[in-house]
């Protein structure tokens, strides 16, 4: 449970210091280079889910986040020491959510900034850290079956 605290803090702090930092340093709209016609960091304000869907349903996401929350916290204290890329995978989840929802909460939208010209929409550490997570956690769980299946065939 320790790795799983270090963890989602590690990724809260990075996501709202991130976010305080494009809130403080650019307007509204603006978008700065990083890397010409490929990275950009791009301030915008996201009052819906990922690719702007449903906006301005605050309370709905707020609801949802909560479940997963507490899906993720229920489904992490089954997993064994063993299990550390599932584990890993679910505490990336879990600290991009967290920090997610602390914008919702707070402000009613999403601040997002990471702008890749090969991927449209604009996001943030948070939702980085989420879809790495689900990556990790499937990559992990498909190894485990696969491993299951193995030793079951041997038997």
């Amino acid at each position: 449970m320790r790795n799983l605290l270090i963890i989602v803090c590690s990724i809260i702090i990075a996501d709202q210091l991130s976010k305080q930092l494009v809130i403080s340093m650019m307007e509204l709209g603006q978008s700065v280079t990083v890397i010409d016609n490929f990275l950009y960091l791009t301030y915008v304000r996201n009052p819906g889910a990922a690719f702007g869907m449903l906006p301005y349903q605050t309370a709905f996401f707020i609801a949802v986040t909560l479940v997963v929350v507490v899906l993720i916290l229920y489904y992490y204290r089954f997993l064994s020491e063993d299990h550390r890329w599932m584990r890993l995978g679910l505490s990336l989840q879990l600290g991009g959510a967290l920090g997610n929802l602390i914008d919702r909460v707070t402000a009613a939208y999403v601040i997002d900034f990471i702008n890749f010209t090969i991927w449209p929409p604009v996001f943030n550490l948070a939702d980085a850290a989420i879809v790495i997570g689900i990556g990790i956690f499937l990559v992990a769980f498909w190894r485990d079956l696969n491993l299951r299946g193995e030793q079951s065939d041997r038997s």
